[in-house]
């Protein structure tokens, strides 16, 4: 095989390594753990191979840029996105690739961007002759595009297409739920409500079915944990300046103020999560002597600075952003590879953090006043 033929996979193959391995000690990332034997035995199959990371030469033999894409929506919107763009970005200098950001403006009144703002930023992409782009929305969403992004490699993060046709790594809303109210079933509580958000997103339905699959499984899909007449966080008033902790707030008073409250509640996003903390405080309910809370969504520290400081579940937006690097730069090496992964979904699964709002269910305190 001669070297101009030789790519990083059959290092990998002669080495007996992964691929990213090889990328690792080629490109001399400092912070892998790779042991010297098997250090010396990739650059010994590189060098009997004839393969090198030089990108100027490999972008001449191969006609790429070792550019990948990542049009990001709303990138001064918070953390979450410098999370996404640190996750692809180590992915990709591991392999030899530089990353390169786009901004796509999104709307203030939802988050969202606009069909021909999503566009925009993919074709500004495609002018730099990327070999292949990530998507990502902040918020999680099913996406009709953009229409120009199947013109070179492409995965969806945190995101879905509509129609199936982008490879697309997700969050596990479904998992994350379950393991939610698995924290609250393993403190001994039984009677569990849940605050979800009613905007009727994949994420709403697949953390509503998580929590309604983990309370089936317990054997408390009735009777002490009313399932099917858990409330759901209605649309705030357009005006509200917070609307999400003021829904948190509004469903958690009634749900808190029933005889038969829960001792355990999950809620769909660290902002709900304020509202119910506040609704409970004026129901004169202590978290966590007479409420468990858990959120899912760790929100630009929002959880941390509760008091008591918030359990939630963490969406993996790094890791999310970093598998979809390592997909697309898969794809761009090798074209059956792109047609395999065409329409791929991976979920990958959510981080439980442990704090200060979930304990033994021990108070049988009476809510205060009425709603």
């Amino acid at each position: 095989m001669s070297g101009k033929n030789v790519g990083i996979k059959d290092v990998a193959a002669a080495a007996g390594v992964s691929a990213t391995t090889v990328s690792h000690v080629l490109n001399n990332v400092a912070s892998a753990r790779i042991s010297r034997e098997t250090r010396e035995r990739v650059r010994s199959a590189a060098g009997q191979l004839g393969y090198g990371p030089d990108s100027v030469a490999r972008a001449l033999r191969t006609s790429r840029t070792a550019l990948l894409g990542l049009a990001i929506e709303d990138v001064g919107a918070g953390p979450h996105a410098g999370q996404i763009i640190l996750g692809a970005d180590e992915a990709a200098r591991a392999r030899g690739y530089h990353l390169v950001v786009i901004n796509v403006p999104a709307s203030a009144t939802d988050g969202s961007a606009s069909d021909e703002s999503r566009e925009a930023g993919v074709e500004s992409l495609l002018k730099r002759r990327v070999d292949g782009i990530m998507y990502a929305p902040l918020h999680f969403r099913q996406l009709p595009g953009p229409a120009n992004l199947g013109s070179v490699p492409a995965v969806l993060v945190n995101a879905v297409s509509t129609n199936g046709s982008i490879a697309a790594v997700v969050p596990d809303h479904d998992g994350g739920a379950r393991d939610a109210v698995g924290c609250l079933l393993a403190a001994g509580h039984t009677r569990i409500g849940f605050i979800n958000n009613a905007d009727g997103t994949p994420a709403a339905q697949d953390r509503l079915s998580g929590f309604r699959g983990a309370l089936s499984a317990a054997g408390l899909d009735g009777g002490a944990a009313p399932v099917d007449s858990v409330p759901v966080v209605s649309a705030p008033p357009a005006e509200s300046a917070q609307p999400l902790e003021q829904g948190g707030y509004e469903a958690a008073r009634r749900m808190l103020a029933r005889a038969n409250r829960p001792t355990g509640l999950v809620c769909h996003d660290d902002r709900v999560a304020m509202g119910a903390y506040r609704a409970a405080a004026e129901l004169g309910l202590a978290i966590p002597a007479n409420l468990s809370v858990v959120a899912l969504a760790d929100r630009e520290g929002i959880g941390a600075s509760l008091y008591p400081a918030l359990t939630t579940v963490a969406l993996p937006l790094a890791e999310l952003a970093a598998r979809a690097a390592e997909i697309l730069m898969d794809a761009i090496e090798d074209t059956s590879d792109t047609a395999r992964r065409a329409n791929a979904k991976e979920v990958t699964a959510c981080l439980l953090v442990k704090r200060g709002s979930v304990a033994p269910p021990r108070g049988t305190a009476t809510p205060r006043g009425n709603f």
